[in-house]
């Protein structure tokens, strides 16, 4: 099971951190058609500088889940992101799934069940001695 989670987490990071880059380094993408609702919300971020602070935290939070000391972390930052791109595509776009968002859906659950024990430390705290019950 540590081996599939080294290779998910690769995988899941890198996936983020070479979006992150090309959104930088390369030529705009061809985006496919998602239709007017999503022209206009992509179309409202992309001025404001939102789109950049996004990808900074994609490379980051890619950056932080391929290491494993790091990764959760990494999940932290990605998380939002993670939630974000799927009610992008459940709300705006109503639909367009295809196999990267799959991936990436399947990926997060997957590594937030391995760590479940270190996030279930950020919800449990132990109760308060001084506090009466």
């Amino acid at each position: 099971m540590k081996i599939a989670t080294h290779i998910v987490a690769g995988l899941f990071g890198l996936l983020f951190v070479a979006a992150g880059a090309a959104f930088f380094f390369g030529p705009p993408p061809k985006q496919p058609d998602l239709g007017p609702l999503a022209v206009k919300f992509m179309e409202a971020f992309a001025p404001s500088g939102y789109l950049t602070f996004v990808k900074v935290c994609e490379i980051i939070g890619g950056a932080f889940v391929v290491v494993p000391k790091t990764r959760n972390l990494g999940l932290l930052i990605l998380g939002p992101i993670v939630i974000n791109i799927l009610c992008f595509h459940a709300f705006v776009v109503k639909g367009g799934w295809d196999v990267p968002h799959a991936f990436i859906t399947v990926a997060a659950l997957f590594l937030l069940w391995t760590e479940r024990k270190a996030f279930a430390a950020l919800v449990n705290r132990p109760a308060d001695p001084a506090t009466p019950q």
